[in-house]
């Protein structure tokens, strides 16, 4: 595991949370998801939380009922280390660089993506908190944990268990660093399912399934030099020097003529000294505060009220500090430093966006074992012209790239939610190459292959494979980890201690939903 916690994540079920309106279709009661609060969660278990379908808002963990929602909301993730900028892409890249270095400002946006690009802007900011806890402090701190009861049962079990925690270590550790391209990523829940690789049918928009544009004179030119070489061969065949031409061939082959740009080419390019502008990004620390982000709170939170305000048409007294605190600034994830972890540690952070030594931009992520997770942009609704949502989420991509140096398992982009079935939130999947979760398996799957069966019909099982079921399904009940009266104990000891109806259905709901996995690591408070 690329990064432990000390103290165990402690959660809240509330079970299935009554309809909501849609940010997305408008549907008053359409949204329907499960919810809990997370009073403490380590960065592992929230990674393993959304690599089952969980997304958190502040303090409070959702995950949208993808059978019964109105606008079923499927988990994407962009590769970081294949991505593939588009000419969209490139066109922001460029203007941002130009502003800067020169002071162009340009004022036609990208119609390609949204201006807020990869952010939950449509989550709103206050269904997370009807269900907010009220358990005290003390309530949450354990005292001892208590296995008196039922230990016969549980001993006879921990032979078999610990078997295949064995086996779950190795094909965990076998696959945290995909060597193949095309392997399937770290942190899977699935790992043994297969996907079928058939070629995508043909669907509304972009066609992701194909390569990137090349103008037709850079392949004339390529194809000239093979046959320059080819013939430079023939002519040279059994020479002394067809060895060198040999190396020279293959050196041709490995590095094209015409490489395409990568991000970095575009974000850390050296500027004239005599550049009107300088932009510089800092990453620091939301939760627990660091000094930075109590020195920047005022101005950062002045750049959002003015976002929700101009962008959202939220009224003046909705964007409230408080507001602001609960939804952007909590976190549940406990802040990690671990030796072979990126420097800045494991948590929740602000990526601050300074523009000649003013905040212009703030994106709110979290930093997880495998991946940068994307939370939250806002910005300053002067600078739109810069297309500031997909900029920052390009700079996101070469993050997470940076970190990966480090720490080797950190390897993927996650965009929060891909919507098919509202045509303005498709933009994420130009973000290439990407794969969505499937709801049933949660096996990542390329949205090549999920664009033609999402075309059918707007819920859909990515995995083809009929007989493929959820490898990190509830196996054992008994095994929950609970919290009760500052004790923790085994869910067979709580049940028989319990006073009172039986909650064993709600139980069986949540374990579900988090897996087995998370459920023997997490502690389920009880009251």
């Amino acid at each position: 595991m690329a990064a432990g916690g000390g103290s165990p994540s402690i959660v809240e079920y509330f079970g299935g949370e009554d309809g909501y309106r849609c940010g997305y279709c408008k549907n008053e009661t359409g949204n329907l998801s499960h919810g809990m609060w997370a009073h403490s969660m380590t960065v592992q278990d929230y990674q393993d939380l959304i690599d089952r379908g969980w997304r958190r808002s502040g303090k409070y963990v959702y995950k949208p009922i993808m059978n019964q929602t109105c606008c079923p909301q499927y988990t994407i993730r962009c590769q970081a280390l294949r991505f593939q900028t588009s000419k969209s892409h490139k066109k922001v890249l460029k203007k941002m660089l130009k502003f800067i270095s020169k002071g162009d400002v340009s004022k036609v946006v990208s119609e390609e993506e949204p201006m807020d690009s990869h952010i939950e802007d449509v989550v709103p900011s206050d269904f997370a908190y009807k269900s907010e806890s009220q358990v005290s402090q003390t309530e949450l701190t354990p005292l001892n944990e208590d296995h008196t009861e039922g230990a016969e049962n549980e001993d006879k079990d921990n032979v078999e268990t610990k078997e295949e925690t064995n086996v779950k270590k190795v094909e965990s550790g076998s696959l945290q660093i995909p060597v193949d391209k095309d392997a399937a990523g770290p942190g899977e829940p699935s790992r043994s399912s297969k996907t079928v690789h058939a070629p995508p049918k043909p669907g509304k928009g972009a066609d992701l399934s194909k390569p990137p544009c090349r103008k037709a004179k850079d392949i004339r030119k390529e194809r000239k030099l093979q046959k320059l070489l080819q013939n430079q061969m023939g002519t040279l065949e059994g020479s002394p020097l067809q060895a060198g031409h040999q190396a020279l061939l293959s050196q041709n082959s490995k590095t094209p003529t015409n490489q395409p740009k990568s991000i970095e080419d575009f974000i850390f390019v050296s500027l004239p000294d005599d550049a009107p502008h300088k932009l510089e990004v800092r990453v620091v620390r939301s939760s627990p505060p660091s000094s930075q982000f109590k020195a920047t709170f005022q101005e950062s939170y002045q750049v959002y009220k003015r976002y929700q305000m101009v962008i959202h048409k939220d009224p003046p007294d909705k964007p409230t500090i408080n507001q602001f605190t609960r939804f952007l600034c909590d976190s549940p994830l406990e802040a990690e430093n671990p030796p072979n972890g990126p420097e800045c540690g494991y948590g929740s952070f602000h990526q601050q966006y300074w523009l000649d030594g003013k905040i212009i931009a703030v994106g709110v992520i979290d930093i997880l074992p495998y991946c940068v997770s994307s939370v939250y942009l806002y910005y300053d609704p002067d600078y739109s012209f810069l297309s500031l949502g997909v900029y920052s989420a390009l700079r996101e991509i070469a993050f997470t790239r940076k970190l990966h140096e480090k720490a080797p398992d950190l390897c993927f982009y996650y965009m929060g939610f891909y919507i098919h079935s509202c045509p303005k939130m498709r933009y994420k999947g130009q973000y290439r190459p990407s794969d969505l979760l499937c709801p049933e398996t949660y096996v990542w799957t390329p949205i090549e292959q999920c664009l033609p069966l999402l075309e059918l019909s707007k819920y859909s099982r990515f995995n083809q494979d009929a007989k493929a079921v959820d490898e990190g399904r509830i196996k054992d009940l008994g095994r929950v980890r609970v919290l009760h009266k500052r004790t923790i104990m085994p869910y067979s000891v709580y049940k028989k201690r319990r006073k009172g109806p039986s909650d064993e259905a709600s139980v069986q709901q949540y374990a579900s939903l988090v897996g087995q996995t998370c459920s023997e690591r997490m502690l389920l408070f009880r009251s």
